[in-house]
C-alpha cells in the first residue's frame, strides 16, 4: 500500500479555482491508478476524477467534465486536481485514492489505499 496525503483545500466564492494535491510515499515503485473521490455532508463518497499510471488516460465524473482536471508527476509521486468554474455544490471533504491493480477506474471499490482528505468549501 501507498500512504496519501491531500492538500490544497480551503473556502472559494463560486466562480473560482482551486488546485488539490495527494502526495504518495511508501510502495511508490509499484504502479498504480489514481483517483479522486469526494464526500458532502448527508451524502455517499462519489468519484471525481481518475487518472491510469502513466498519465495518458484520464476519467471524469460527468458532474466535473469541462471544469476539473486530473494530472500526475511521477518523479514527485503527487497527483493533482485543478478545480475551476466551482459551484457551490462542489462543497465536500475531497480524497485522493490509489488502486494497486487493474485499469483506470471510478469504481470506489477497486482503491486500496485512501488520504484523510481535505475540506474543499465554496461559497455562493
Amino acid at each position: 500500500q501507498v500512504q496519501l496525503v491531500e492538500s490544497g483545500g480551503g473556502l472559494v466564492q463560486a466562480g473560482g479555482s482551486l488546485r488539490l494535491s495527494c502526495a504518495a510515499s511508501g510502495r511508490t515503485y509499484s504502479p498504480y491508478n489514481m483517483g479522486w473521490f469526494r464526500q458532502a455532508p448527508g451524502k455517499e463518497r462519489e468519484f471525481v476524477a481518475a487518472v491510469s499510471w502513466s498519465g495518458g488516460s484520464q476519467l471524469s465524473a460527468d458532474s466535473v467534465k469541462g471544469r476539473f482536471t486530473i494530472s500526475r508527476d511521477n518523479a514527485k509521486n503527487t497527483v493533482y486536481l485543478q478545480m475551476n468554474s466551482l459551484k457551490p455544490e462542489d462543497t465536500a471533504v475531497y480524497y485522493c485514492a490509489a488502486a494497486s491493480s487493474g485499469s483506470i477506474t471510478s469504481v470506489r471499490s477497486r482503491y486500496d489505499s485512501w488520504g484523510q482528505g481535505t475540506q474543499v468549501t465554496v461559497s455562493s
